[in-house]
């Protein structure tokens, strides 16, 4: 448990900072974008690419350290109104569902990924795996703050760090 820890929370400073820049590039290749556009009346042709790609990347990125604030949405309100037992059984399969619903997004997202691999975008002429592998790189952060959390569901108290 505690590995998997240091493991997250190295992952998520990583992805962190990759969501800052990622947030970084859009706002610099946006403005620049509509500059462009309505001032100087040229558009270059790669900035909507690094834009759109960028936010993919961010949008993944941010989705996984959101993950592990707790920022998703949950029914709180409805564990709070049942038995305690309940509660938990109602926890235990959010997790199930969890698990299911991330492990078929790396396997579908790792799929697009390589299918996309010769792939060229139109603009800049990057193999499309690079947009892509944002969705299975994502989705296994979430994944492993998901198993981190169920772990300290199934055994309250394991590890150091108990705090979400």
């Amino acid at each position: 448990m505690q590995l998997l820890q240091r493991i997250n929370a190295v992952l998520l400073q990583v992805a962190s900072w990759g969501t800052i820049f990622f947030m970084a590039v859009m706002a610099i290749v946006i403005p620049y974008e509509v500059f462009g556009r309505y001032v100087l009346e040229m558009m270059s042709t790669w900035s909507g690419e690094v834009a759109t790609y960028s936010l993919v990347w961010a949008t993944m990125l941010g989705a996984a350290v959101g993950l592990k604030k707790g920022y998703q949405v949950g029914m709180v309100a409805v564990l709070e109104h049942v038995p305690p037992l309940v509660a938990r059984l109602l926890q235990g399969i959010g997790y199930l569902f969890m698990f299911f619903f991330l492990g078929l997004m790396i396997y579908y997202g790792t799929d697009q990924t390589i299918a996309n691999a010769a792939q060229r975008s139109p603009a800049m002429q990057i193999p499309m795996c690079y947009p892509y592998a944002a969705l299975p790189l994502g989705f296994f952060l979430m994944l492993l703050v998901t198993l981190e959390d169920f772990l300290r569901f199934v055994r309250p108290g394991s590890g150091k760090g108990d705090e979400a």
